[in-house]
């Protein structure tokens, strides 16, 4: 293992994804491992739901119910207290898996997708942004998208910020009244680096765990890089989070093809203590 800046909290897992920090834990999934699980800074892990088609983005309704994204039949799931129920299925909308997602204050779900079918080596192609309210209404906000992964809004609720993995770029949006996204702009140029899993701080920054190079970026507006960490393994995902959200959770994994991670599960929980806390969503 080469030296790397962060320390290991958890290992063992297949492929950790979508790190949130809620209710004093660190959520997230672990897609090839088809659970939603909690780790706690002892470094204790609980598996909390099983998703059979791989949990991928998560987030919560303002009272306090889980939404999970179900990646490969293209659905968004939500734990009520009998178990997992279909809150909006995204086939038609979704051009391929779905994968990340944001929600905001007022429960509605931004869900990104690949829009290829990666794992088969076919042709890029744009893909959309998904847009779930509370009731389960399901609409396309933004197209033309190269893999829309990552996704924070800012502490004010008026911005969305999305890693586009394949465009090599962090986009921004306005968010309106009714949750549509408008005035899109580059936030980021990444020439060289691909987004994937990103957490936004207090000074307006936004940390991107990006597989290739392999570093987690912290990226200011317009695309300065102020700070460049190594981790064990690849970098899929990060978060802000601890109790005063100056802890970086990194999800790392050495590959992202599913036979190779079921062969030799390496998938990690890294940690490193940053100065600049957490902020926005989510």
């Amino acid at each position: 293992m080469m030296p790397h800046d962060t320390k290991i909290l958890l290992d063992g897992l297949l492929f950790p994804e979508g790190p949130r920090w809620h209710d004093g834990k660190l959520w997230f999934s672990d897609m090839q491992g088809l659970h939603v699980m909690t780790l706690d800074m002892d470094g204790n892990a609980e598996k909390i739901v099983e998703v059979q088609c791989s949990p991928s983005g998560l987030g919560w309704l303002p009272d306090g119910r889980l939404l999970v994204v179900s990646m490969m039949d293209r659905r968004l799931l939500r734990l009520d207290p009998g178990g997992l129920v279909e809150m909006a299925d995204l086939s038609d909308l979704a051009s391929f898996h779905c994968n990340d997602m944001v929600v905001d204050k007022q429960g509605r779900a931004y869900i990104g997708n690949f829009g290829f079918d990666l794992a088969a080596d076919a042709p890029v192609k744009p893909a959309e942004i998904v847009l779930v309210t509370p009731d389960g209404n399901a609409r396309i906000v933004a197209e033309d998208l190269y893999f829309p992964n990552g996704t924070v809004i800012t502490p004010d609720d008026q911005t969305l910020i999305v890693a586009e993995t394949w465009g090599n770029r962090l986009t921004a949006f306005d968010i309106e009244s009714d949750g549509t996204l408008k005035n899109r702009r580059i936030w980021a140029k990444l020439e060289g680096t691909y987004p994937d899993g990103i957490c936004l701080d207090g000074e307006g920054a936004i940390w991107v765990a990006a597989p290739h190079p392999g570093e987690v970026l912290r990226v200011q507006e317009g695309g300065n890089v102020t700070q460049r960490l190594t981790v064990s393994r690849k970098p899929y995902a990060c978060m802000l989070g601890g109790f005063d959200r100056r802890i970086l959770f990194v999800c790392t994994a050495g590959s992202s093809d599913p036979n190779e991670i079921r062969a030799k599960p390496d998938g990690k929980i890294e940690i490193i203590e940053v100065e600049i806390p957490g902020a926005g969503l989510p």
